[in-house]
């Protein structure tokens, strides 16, 4: 293939890459509370599974009652590659192949692998006092296990002395970030996630505000205990976020993609990242790659900023073309702007 020597010229220039964004794990792995292992409570527990997977990979309440998932519906051991008791809840694997394939088959948008990855302020505050909740607290398993479970990355922060004192409900609440942005430099997240959580009357309740490039979303949420309060918010986030990279098939239009400052690494990653949008391979030249996806300019804008990729002017000749035309001493070629180009750099 006439593509293989110029990859593995990459090689040559592998280099670290720093990559907000994450994959997330065990995507499309489910796990559900059950009361007992009779079959009709498998049964029961097997469909709910299809449910919190088909939310998490499209983010759309709606997309299991497509028409054309009603086979599925019926059956849906047709997905899955595996499934086991652990306690009172029953893991299920379902197959990543044939997942995308009939969701594809469906015309349903999918959201791929690589999300943001979400540092969350989380303040608790119940009955015995406020709480930032941080990371390797016993009150951070619920958090996790809600991001799990809605197909988010999240991280917490430390919450140390200086942390905890930031804090505060009006800092969380506030329609502007303030001082939680410089505070959350250090934790590397593509977004920042605010929550105030207060039980009163035996329920509690949440008010969230998440903020991604130039993105707001806020809300409130209610549920009847901590956990299901933390499930509740990430599901609305997942719901917010996901129409800006969810990736309808045949939806899109044809796009010519070309990333400049590629290595190996750099390829692999941006590879994943483009999957969902159908992406071919078309030229290798030096560093710079060529592609050609079907998708939306704004969703693909939004995915590859996810890893660091800047937009170049379409009309700016690429950085490996300026440098030879000045050792010739002759001026920058200009490039012949292309309404279906779009040009990014690391």
């Amino acid at each position: 293939m006439r593509l293989i020597a110029p990859l593995l010229l990459l090689c040559l220039s592998l280099f670290g890459l720093a990559v907000h964004a994450e994959p997330v794990s065990d995507l499309y792995q489910v796990r559900e509370p059950v009361a007992s292992q009779q079959p009709e409570e498998r049964t029961q527990a097997l469909n709910r599974a299809l449910e919190t997977l088909l939310l998490r990979l499209t983010g759309n309440r709606k997309a299991a009652q497509n028409p054309a998932l009603e086979t599925v519906r019926k059956d849906p051991q047709e997905l899955i590659s595996q499934y086991g008791y652990e306690g009172q809840m029953l893991v299920v694997d379902f197959d990543p192949v044939t997942t995308e394939r009939t969701l594809r088959q469906a015309g349903i948008p999918m959201w791929g692998a690589n999300r943001p990855s979400i540092l969350a302020w989380w303040l608790n505050r119940g009955n015995e006092g406020a709480s930032l909740v941080g990371d390797g607290q016993d009150a951070a398993a619920s958090l996790y296990q809600a991001a799990q479970n809605r197909g988010l990355p999240l991280r917490l922060p430390l919450a140390d002395l200086d942390e905890q004192l930031l804090a505060t409900p009006e800092q969380l609440t506030s329609a502007q970030p303030g001082a939680l942005t410089q505070a959350s430099e250090r934790y590397a997240a593509d977004a920042l996630l605010a929550v105030d959580a207060a039980e009163a009357d035996g329920k509690w309740q949440a008010q969230w505000r998440l903020w991604l490039g130039d993105s707001r979303e806020q809300g409130t949420v209610e549920a009847a205990d901590n956990a299901a309060l933390a499930d509740a918010v990430l599901l609305a986030v997942s719901e917010r976020l996901a129409p800006r990279f969810v990736a309808a098939p045949g939806a899109g239009e044809d796009i010519e993609l070309e990333v400049q400052g590629a290595n190996l690494a750099r390829y692999a990653e941006l590879s994943r990242m483009l999957e969902p949008f159908g992406a071919r391979l078309e030229s290798v030249e030096g560093d710079r790659l060529g592609f050609r996806v079907n998708a939306s300019a704004e969703q693909l804008r939004a995915q590859l900023a996810l890893i660091g990729l800047r937009e170049l002017p379409v009309g700016e000749a690429p950085a490996d073309a300026v440098q030879a035309a000045g050792q010739a001493g002759s001026p920058a070629p200009q490039v012949v702007p292309r309404s279906n180009l779009l040009r990014f750099h690391w």
